[in-house]
């Protein structure tokens, strides 16, 4: 470093040492290894939404939600973007959504609730999680 007249701070000085001194940028420090990215399988997450009861009621189809949701569900900030990272199918009045792993379960609350409004069911209707992986829509108890 002496030879090169280098001042002690700045981030140009370390890149115009690794200029004239190449070797430096190969050195490894011992004991530290590359992090190795595994092509294993993405984690595939799996959400129901069900609609038993307003549809028995005939007070939505659980067609219409379930192209609302394909129309409105993003992916990678895109909408139509579904691919083979989203899939969206339907069992009667329950809707299944699988997706890979960066896919949030409130994103469909969200969007149930966006559909409801649109319904004008707002309020008539609620989301409520009966369990970790699934809603369901249920009437307000008055």
């Amino acid at each position: 470093f002496r030879s090169l007249k280098l001042q002690p701070f700045g981030p140009s000085a370390f890149q115009r040492c690794l200029s004239q001194f190449p070797q430096l940028s190969k050195m490894v420090v011992k004991g530290l290894k590359k992090k190795q990215v595994k092509g294993g399988k993405k984690q595939q997450l799996k959400f129901t939404v069900d609609c038993q009861q307003p549809a028995d009621d005939n007070i939505i189809e659980p067609k219409d939600f379930q192209t609302f949701l394909t129309n409105r569900i993003k992916v990678e900030g895109k909408t139509g973007n579904l691919g083979d990272k989203v899939t969206i199918s339907r069992d009667k009045a329950k809707i299944t959504v699988t997706a890979e792993a960066p896919f949030s379960k409130r994103y469909l609350k969200y969007l149930g609730k966006k559909y409801l409004k649109s319904q004008q069911l707002r309020d008539f209707l609620r989301i409520v999680a009966p369990s970790k992986t699934s809603y369901e829509l249920r009437y307000f108890n008055i």
